[in-house]
């Protein structure tokens, strides 16, 4: 990261992040942060060849499972839109509306990096409609993105696609799992988010 890119990315943490959050803590408004994942049930080799042919015992065919999810900085909550086709405006104006009938009445920010299909004018003006805020990262910058940590613990092992695709949806288990793994806190990089305890053992 070049020295103009790292100020920017501080210049957006001081006046964008860190105000918005400390609004979050005193309870005037949920601040999420939104990303999408793309999970792929498939077989992959590390190694093409060997003295002996052997038989890999793996899931058949391939299968996707996309997640979009949205992360509560202060309570962790993951509101997710799962399918297993795309995501694209339409899924994000889905994951708008979950929110506004969640936190009805109540002020909504969420950040957001540069995808079209989240920056396009469908998900802006709906964003108006409901009074969700939209603040989108600096270009370039997943490391302000604190979901990402949560996608970094894909699903592997997995021999049947529900099985496979249920501990990455933001079901509730899935979620304390990756508490406990120390996704986030205070050993974690994203120094903004609600602390959670440190990994053990």
């Amino acid at each position: 990261m070049d020295d103009a890119k790292r100020q920017e990315q501080k210049d957006f943490i001081s006046k964008q992040l860190e105000p918005n959050l400390a609004d979050a803590r005193q309870g005037l408004k949920h601040v999420y942060f939104v990303d999408a994942a793309h999970f792929v049930l498939q077989p992959f080799l590390g190694f093409l060849w060997c003295f002996q042919r052997l038989f890999v015992y793996s899931a058949a065919g391939r299968q996707r499972f996309n997640v979009l999810g949205a992360l509560n900085a202060i309570t962790h909550e993951v509101v997710t839109i799962t399918n297993d086709t795309y995501i694209n405006a339409v899924s994000v104006c889905e994951l708008l509306r979950k929110l506004a009938k969640k936190h009805a009445q109540e002020g909504v920010t969420l950040f957001l990096d540069n995808a079209r299909y989240q920056k396009c004018k469908l998900v802006q003006e709906l964003a108006v409609e409901l009074k969700i805020n939209l603040i989108y990262l600096p270009a370039y910058s997943p490391n302000l993105n604190v979901i990402e940590r949560l996608f970094n613990f894909p699903s592997e092992g997995h021999e049947l696609f529900m099985q496979f695709s249920w501990p990455v949806s933001g079901h509730a288990a899935g979620v304390r799992a990756w508490r406990a793994r120390g996704a986030c806190g205070p050993t974690a990089r994203h120094r903004w988010c609600a602390p959670m305890p440190s990994p053990r053992g």
